[in-house]
């Protein structure tokens, strides 16, 4: 691509190379020990001089020519002023020859003051002056107020259509709260209907169960009491059935067999019901280790980083001593008269 460079930036890169000059010529007759004078610069001093004098020269021009742009634009504002002056005049001269030319009455335009009739023909209102004028206000004032009820009624409709839209957005809101609402309450319902069933179905089956066992149980003891009484084996009278769940005595307690599988099963909650507690009381042991390690790593880690600062400030300290030290050594003793030439290095490093 091409370098294009303008005009102020090579005004601008030119005064910068003068000025690093003029800076580089200072520093020698300054830094130079052999020509340089020691107080005031008289130099220097009439280069300041000559550079205000410059800026006030060119400042003292920049007023003049804004004095003179103002003058300039002053006489200009007042031609044209005066321009328009003249410009309205002419249209008011030219308005009044037009008026006297074509906008007399009808007297004047025809065969003079000798026919009465005319000066009743002549419009009223004045000369060049609109004769429906006042009509014309009545219906622009008819249409104004035409427009702005059609731009009420219009408001109106759209704050209609808006507050019915508002509602149906509220309804349809509301149904859909009310359809969720009856799809938890039919969930609900159904796990409950499942639960009862399930409930029944393992009710029944237990009931079952101990009805089968109890039947067997019962028939047992009655062949073996039927059998005692009439001094024979265990078999049924004849000409009879035994009643399944039939006890000659009133005793209504439950089977054996069905306390056993209950106890059975009241045993086996209790044990889950431990389990389920010893587990919870392992889960918060667990988290308390966690709780204590974490803190006592936290703790470990705090000492470690305390002790590493502390040997970092120690080597910190050390450091800076064996610094001063080698400061010392280095720095020359005036008072015993130990100059050299690297002492006076050390002063005007900077020509300001």
């Amino acid at each position: 691509m091409f370098n294009v460079e303008s005009a102020a930036d090579r005004v601008a890169r030119t005064n910068l190379q003068i000025r690093r000059d003029r800076e580089t010529e200072r520093r020698e007759r300054i830094f130079n020990d052999k020509v340089r004078t020691i107080g005031v610069d008289k130099e220097a001093l009439n280069e300041q001089i000559k550079e205000k004098e410059k800026r006030q020269e060119a400042a003292k021009e920049e007023k003049n020519a804004h004095d003179a742009a103002t003058l300039h634009h002053r006489r200009v504002a007042t031609l044209l002023h005066s321009r328009e002056l003249k410009e309205r005049r002419a249209m008011g001269k030219a308005l009044v020859d037009y008026r006297r030319q074509h906008q007399q009455p009808l007297c004047q335009q025809g065969s003079g003051l000798e026919d009465p009739g005319d000066a009743q023909m002549m419009l009223p209102g004045l000369v060049g002056e609109e004769p429906d004028s006042e009509s014309r206000r009545h219906r622009q004032k008819e249409q104004l107020r035409e427009w702005l009820i059609q731009q009420q009624q219009e408001r109106a409709a759209e704050r209609q259509q808006q507050k019915l839209e508002e509602r149906r957005y509220d309804q349809s809101r509301r149904d859909m709260d009310n359809k969720a609402l009856q799809l938890q309450s039919i969930t609900v319902e159904r796990r409950k209907a499942a639960l009862v069933a399930t409930t029944e179905y393992n009710r029944a089956t237990i009931e079952d169960k101990c009805y089968k066992q109890g039947q067997h149980n019962d028939v047992g003891t009655a062949n073996h009491l039927r059998g005692e009484l009439t001094g024979g084996g265990a078999r049924p009278p004849e000409g009879g059935v035994a009643v399944p769940g039939w006890c000659s005595n009133s005793d209504m307690r439950a089977p054996p067999q069905s306390l056993l599988e209950t106890i059975r099963f009241q045993k086996y909650q209790i044990e889950e019901k431990r389990r389920a507690q010893e587990k919870e009381k392992r889960d918060e042991e667990q988290h308390d280790r966690v709780r204590l390690h974490s803190g006592r790593t936290a703790l470990l880690l705090e000492r470690q980083q305390a002790k590493v600062n502390k040997q970092l400030r120690r080597q910190l300290d050390s450091t800076n001593v064996q610094l001063a030290e080698t400061h010392r050594q280095q720095k020359p003793d005036i008072k015993r008269g130990c100059i050299d030439d690297s002492f006076f290095s050390k002063f005007n490093t900077c020509s300001r």
